[in-house]
């Protein structure tokens, strides 16, 4: 595989930035613990292809041209496990997200013949492209990130759209579009709950 196109910023997007009207965003983090991890990258990528990497250094600058695009409701963001993103995303910069959608979710909907639903799952069972995972637990806090690390961080959200694309043929096809619409809508609400230390709580359950 070539090497993805990307350009690299630090702590915000520049203004005017038009990404169009759906953005794939991931993070990287020292870890995945919301209390005690922090955000060390923030990766976006419109539909031309083109990736936007934002690093975020320890002592957290404001962004608001991140933020501004994030809190668009006329801009769909597409995440892989957005639970997690939103929810470091949320303790940052406060931001309140609308219009969101998660593959992991629609994949879990729609791909009930596996239990396979990471996102290097979906590339290879649905686009053939198998990702290099390697970069996974590499030093994200970094000053500097590597050119593996740079790689990695973009093809978490290059494939996003497409991914979207055949999730919701599938989810079409099965009848389930709707369930995933409602578990999409409730995702920032179960991010917040997360971060309020609700998260290892089913309130749904009966005990």
């Amino acid at each position: 595989m070539t090497s993805p196109d990307f350009t690299l910023y630090q702590h915000d997007l520049p203004a005017g930035l038009d990404l169009g009207a759906r953005v794939a965003v991931d993070t990287e983090t020292t870890g995945l613990k919301l209390y005690r991890d922090r955000l060390c990258l923030v990766q976006l990528c419109g539909e031309d292809g083109h990736c936007h990497l934002v690093n975020i250094a320890q002592d957290i600058q404001p962004a608001p041209n991140l933020v501004r695009l994030l809190r668009n409701e006329n801009c769909q963001k597409l995440f892989h496990f957005g639970r997690f993103d939103l929810a470091m995303l949320m303790k940052h910069y406060g931001v309140i997200f609308q219009a969101v959608y998660c593959t992991k979710i629609a994949s879990k909907l729609a791909r009930t013949n596996t239990d396979r639903h990471g996102l290097s799952n979906l590339t290879r069972d649905l686009l053939g492209i198998k990702l290099e995972k390697s970069a996974t637990h590499s030093d994200w806090a970094a000053d500097e990130k590597n050119a593996e690390q740079l790689q990695y961080a973009c093809e978490d959200v290059i494939y996003l759209h497409r991914l979207q694309d055949i999730l919701n043929t599938m989810l079409e096809r099965e009848g389930r579009q709707h369930l995933a619409e409602a578990a999409f809508a409730h995702l920032p609400a179960r991010a917040a709950m997360d971060l309020a230390g609700f998260e290892d709580l089913d309130i749904f359950a009966h005990h």
